[in-house]
């Protein structure tokens, strides 16, 4: 027997933040429940996600600028929790689940003023300033890696590894095999820097690339994302050495590039390594040394570690550098596939699931417990859900 409920998802405006809380939504919505959204309006602009969720758009206040910036986002955070508690007396959450990101705390902090049991999720393998904030309150923490950097171990018996969730379209790429490798066949390269690019890719990738042996280079096939303003320098780079290259600012169909690519060159953010592990792509990676707490190299360590990837601080990526990783894994066909299975093994593609479970695990009284897991929780109280497509801005 299932049981309709109402959840809160409250995620920042960054794609490592909103795809992880979309594929929620979306196991939720599955499972029979309501959900809404409590975002900025970053996170609303996001194209493909959270269609036909409720929406809810308010002030983040982001803690930034000196003692007057710090007035401006306290006067912002208390409007925005005084916007949540208003939508939560009408919706009447089970749980509020919160990504990260500066609107995920005053989502958070008026469903503890109201006493709704809270959820963080950890997308890197380093706490987030917001998580780290409302770590000692809310109810569990979710984290995606075995290790945490940042996460005070008193927190332990509340913490729970889930992994990373990612779309339904990237879960069944594990399923398959890896793309074959014929031996006069093409190597597809994907290339990509995130959702806003990456100058150092398009400047470094096409000359690593022209230096591979010819037996390596004549067979390369390359789709890379690029700033608008970086797009014209490699697209003649590629067109000079000879090398077809498909290259765009945005790539709509970024999981079926992904399905055929037999190696991808990347930044090391938290979905993108969810995506290579959970699909099995082997990887170069390249951390944001500007990433907060440098939490990009964190992520990157465990998928190097096993043998998934190879990480290339951005100080030493070089095209020769570039080319030497490369020439070794693209010059041992073998070695790409043995490369493929280990990122694989990093993976969780129950992430979603795990991480629905436990979101469902709140709100049902001992007896329900008692029962199983058949029985999920209690209905909201009739008339709770607000109507969809709202906003409050």
């Amino acid at each position: 027997m299932s049981i309709v409920r109402h959840f809160v998802l409250a995620a920042g405006g960054t794609g490592g933040h909103m795809v992880p809380a979309h594929a929620l939504a979306a196991e939720l919505t599955a499972r029979g429940h309501h959900v809404a959204l409590i975002t900025d309006e970053r996170g609303a602009r996001i194209p493909g996600l959270f269609e036909g969720v409720e929406t809810h758009v308010m002030p983040a206040g982001r803690i930034a600028g000196g003692p007057l910036g710090w007035l401006k986002a306290l006067g912002g955070i208390r409007d925005g929790r005084a916007m949540a508690r208003r939508l939560y007396a009408g919706f009447a959450p089970t749980a509020v689940v919160g990504f990260g990101g500066y609107p995920s705390l005053p989502a958070l902090l008026g469903a503890m003023k109201d006493g709704i049991p809270t959820v963080i999720h950890e997308q890197n393998a380093v706490l987030g300033r917001v998580n780290r904030l409302l770590a000692g309150r809310v109810r569990a923490i979710a984290t995606a890696y075995p290790t945490v950097d940042r996460l005070k171990p008193r927190y332990k018996k509340k913490t729970h590894l889930v992994g990373n969730p990612v779309r339904e379209i990237v879960k069944a790429m594990g399923e398959r095999p890896f793309p074959a490798i014929d031996e006069n066949g093409p190597f597809r390269i994907l290339v990509t820097g995130g959702s806003q690019g990456a100058t150092i890719l398009s400047t470094v990738v096409p000359d690593g690339l022209g230096l591979l042996p010819d037996a390596i280079r004549m067979r390369l096939q390359v789709v890379q994302q690029c700033r608008p303003e970086d797009i014209d320098g490699p697209r003649a780079r590629y067109r000079e050495l000879g090398i077809p290259a498909e290259l765009a600012t945005y790539l709509e169909d970024l999981p079926a590039i992904l399905d055929r690519s037999h190696l991808v060159i990347a930044r090391a953010g938290a979905s993108t390594i969810a995506e290579l592990t959970v699909a099995g792509r082997p990887a170069i990676l390249v951390p944001l040394p500007s990433a907060m707490d440098d939490h990009q190299t964190w992520n990157a360590r465990e998928m190097a570690s096993e043998g998934g990837a190879r990480m290339i601080p951005q100080a030493q990526f070089t095209p020769k550098e570039l080319a030497r990783q490369m020439e070794a894994l693209l010059g041992d066909p073998e070695a790409l596939i043995v490369a493929a299975n280990r990122a694989k093994a990093c993976g969780f593609p129950r992430a979603t699931e795990d991480l629905a479970d436990l979101v469902e695990s709140f709100g049902r009284p001992p007896v329900m417990d008692a029962i199983g897991d058949d029985v999920r929780g209690l209905a909201a109280p009739a008339g709770a859900a607000l109507a969809m497509g709202r906003k409050m801005t």
